[in-house]
């Protein structure tokens, strides 16, 4: 099964089939990682998710990655248009995202802190409800060789690692850790 690991830094910088972009139902980029991700990637993974849009909450679809160094970006509903979110609509928006994974053969794939920052989610449960919900999909997803939780700022890296270091229902690899370069807070 593919391990586990975390990222401290911009997410934009990961060499990844896929990176995922909390969005939002009409699929617009204007603001949190969505935003950081068309500044760095281009408009052109704006006007291929706006083009699939509007899509329901929880929901994922995937466009090129622009100049990216990922392949792809999975753009997975988990704030309403008011930029709120939920533990449902959290969880349904990374089976979704995994579930595009298996479509697309991703090899490998980065998650942001779905919710917990323009989306104002907390932390700690967010943390959580990624966690278990990413080990419950990984059986299913046997392309994955690293899931990577890409996390800004040492608060959301030790949340996210206190949450991996938790019983797990499903057998993994122990999670490791990739030290990265940035600050600030979660997704």
């Amino acid at each position: 099964m593919a391990p586990i690991e975390l990222w401290n830094g911009d997410i934009c910088d990961l060499e990844v089939d896929a990176i995922v972009n909390p969005a939002n139902p009409s699929l617009w980029m204007a603001t949190g990682v969505g935003g950081a991700i068309k500044r760095a990637g281009g408009d052109s993974i704006e006007f291929a998710a706006v083009r699939q849009g509007p899509i329901d909450l929880g929901e994922a679809v995937v466009t090129n990655a622009g100049t990216l160094a990922a392949r792809l970006v999975i753009h997975a509903v988990s704030l309403d248009r008011d930029r709120r979110t939920s533990g449902p609509v959290i969880e349904k928006a990374v089976r979704s995202a995994m579930a595009r994974a298996r479509e697309n053969n991703v090899t490998s794939i980065a998650f942001p802190a779905l919710g917990t920052g323009v989306g104002g989610f907390p932390l700690e449960e967010g943390a959580r409800i990624t966690v278990s919900t990413v080990r419950e999909e990984l059986p299913a997803t046997p392309s994955l060789n690293a899931v990577i939780f890409a996390l800004r700022g040492a608060t959301a890296y030790h949340v996210f690692e206190r949450a991996l270091a938790e019983p797990s229902t499903a057998s993994e690899q122990p999670p490791g850790a990739i030290a990265g370069q940035s600050s600030g807070s979660g997704a």
